[in-house]
């Protein structure tokens, strides 16, 4: 018998959304001590406290919160927390506007919810992560892995496990299934088979040995053990890879936008909850650079363009003039350089400070734009790079973006040089490829830090 684990034992993602409910409940009760001074909550409090305890778990559940913590990062899984708390309270006030009650309620211990509700919970799950990361080191709640397969892929996978004892995953069989070595593994691969203390086999070999894969398979079809297969990529960029149901046959996406169906409908609503306020707290500063603009040289306040968005289709996306009226030869378009004599004082500041985007929130409420995305290039940057930089094209796979990976990470202003285009294209398909809301959220706070210290822009 294959030895279990405690995860194995007891549903602990059933135990988590409990406790996670506890919290809730905890969080909202010393909130309310912290508003009021003591402990009776009237009725309709404790309606609503059942109701964010509900909603939240259901967002946790969606969001892949109870999933296996094991071999993921703390960071990003905290994040994921924390954003789990900002989704349940927008539905929360979304439910409170609709049925006119919101006034019923303390907007300070809402806060204050909210505020301790985030910290309990990445506390706690914090620490429970750092226990269990403490334990596996020592080698307890550890899961035994069987490798097979060849190439490189394997013995970085092996690598990994020996490293970082804290994922909790311990390699105690390698089948290198080489070219020379093809013949015989199958006795190698029963015995894997009838090891009882196997918990999971991982099959590492390149697509174009499926044959080879159904053998390691008939194999193992005896085996009780978790069996996941690491296919190798080393020869093909991915933007997505996630597997898919179409027509009743299954498919392996490879340049397919994680940004579809739900996540979809989440991208917008997150554009629109920060980009009306940001576009209303901003319209006062954007009417005293229209004037400035205006005065500073001749010609209109607003650039006009039209650039590549979403599915490679054309939109006019709008800028405050930054440069003097000038012509450039149809087809050929000169990037804004250093000393730039086109570029207007008012321009260099806007520019730097990136205050010209502003119009862009308009491009936004318009649906056509991302607050975070990948930046829009010029019609004739597209044309001249897309045969130059591998998938450069995959960047429209998603909305374009008033900011972005790339920006805050010093890759904005001019691109003189292929290298430079190539270093920000793959930011952008990294972005692309693990977009979250938590993500976003991240770039959209570096933004305003790295403005002020990014000397790229100009």
């Amino acid at each position: 018998m294959k030895s279990l684990t405690f995860a194995d034992r007891y549903p602990i993602a059933f135990l988590i959304s409990l406790v996670d409910m506890a919290v809730v409940f905890l969080s909202a009760l010393l909130a309310y001590f912290y508003r009021f001074d003591h402990w009776q909550l009237p009725v309709h409090y404790k309606v609503v406290i059942l109701v964010v305890a509900l909603i939240y778990v259901l967002v946790c559940v969606f969001s892949g919160i109870y999933g296996s913590w094991r071999g993921q990062k703390i960071v990003r899984q905290l994040l994921k927390v924390a954003g789990c708390w900002v989704v349940t309270f927008a539905f929360l006030a979304v439910i409170l506007v609709i049925l006119k009650q919101n006034e019923l309620f303390s907007r300070i211990w809402m806060g204050a919810w909210f505020i301790s509700g985030i910290v309990i919970s990445c506390t706690y799950k914090g620490v429970l992560f750092w226990l269990l990361t403490r334990l596996r080191k020592q080698g307890a709640n550890v899961k035994m892995v069987a490798l097979v397969g060849s190439g490189n892929l394997m013995n970085k996978i092996q690598q990994q496990s020996e490293d970082h004892k804290e994922f909790g995953f311990k390699v105690i069989n390698c089948i290198n299934l080489d070219s020379n070595q093809h013949s015989g593994f199958e006795k190698q691969l029963k015995k894997t088979a009838e090891q009882g203390h196997v918990h999971e086999v991982w099959i590492c070999l390149p697509l174009r040995d499926g044959e080879l894969l159904k053998k390691i398979l008939y194999e193992l079809r005896y085996s009780t053990a978790e069996i996941r297969f690491f296919p190798s990529f080393e020869d093909i960029r991915l933007l997505n890879h996630k597997p898919t149901d179409v027509m009743g046959f299954f498919a392996l996406d490879l340049s397919c936008s994680p940004m579809d169906g739900v996540n979809q409908w989440f991208k917008r609503m997150e554009d629109f909850m920060l980009g009306i306020p940001i576009f209303i707290l901003l319209l006062p500063v954007g009417i005293l650079i229209a004037i400035a603009v205006k005065i500073s040289s001749p010609g209109p306040v607003v650039f006009k363009q039209y650039r590549n968005g979403v599915g490679g289709k054309k939109f006019k996306v709008y800028k405050f003039r930054s440069m003097r009226v000038h012509e450039h030869e149809q087809g050929k378009l000169v990037q804004a350089c250093r000393n730039d004599d086109r570029i207007t004082r008012v321009g260099a500041f806007l520019r730097k400070t990136s205050l010209d985007e502003l119009p862009q929130f308009y491009n936004v409420l318009q649906g056509r734009m991302s607050i975070v995305g990948p930046r829009p290039h010029a019609l004739e940057h597209n044309e001249y790079y897309k045969d130059l930089v591998e998938s450069y094209m995959w960047r429209h796979k998603v909305k374009p973006g008033i900011t972005g990976w790339a920006q805050v990470n010093g890759l904005r202003g001019e691109t003189e040089t292929l290298e430079k285009m190539k270093k920000r294209v793959e930011y952008d398909l990294w972005y692309i490829e693990n977009w979250s809301l938590w993500l976003d959220l991240k770039i959209i706070i570096m933004t305003p830090f790295k403005i002020f210290s990014d000397k790229n822009a100009y």
